[in-house]
């Protein structure tokens, strides 16, 4: 099967500044903006927000 441009594939970046990075999939259908989600980042010991990269 093809890969659809309607569910590309995203980087995730901490927004701590440590440049933990994670790499997931978005439907750009029901998530037109960038996503923004609340995940582990190791080297700070704790959730941060990670927001897309472009």
């Amino acid at each position: 099967m093809a890969r659809s441009e309607a569910r590309p594939v995203v980087t995730l970046r901490s927004t701590a500044g440590t440049g933990q990075t994670y790499v997931t999939r978005k439907s750009r259908r029901n998530d037109p903006d960038r996503l923004v989600l609340r995940k582990f980042d190791p080297a700070t010991g704790r959730h941060v927000l990670f927001r897309e990269e472009r």
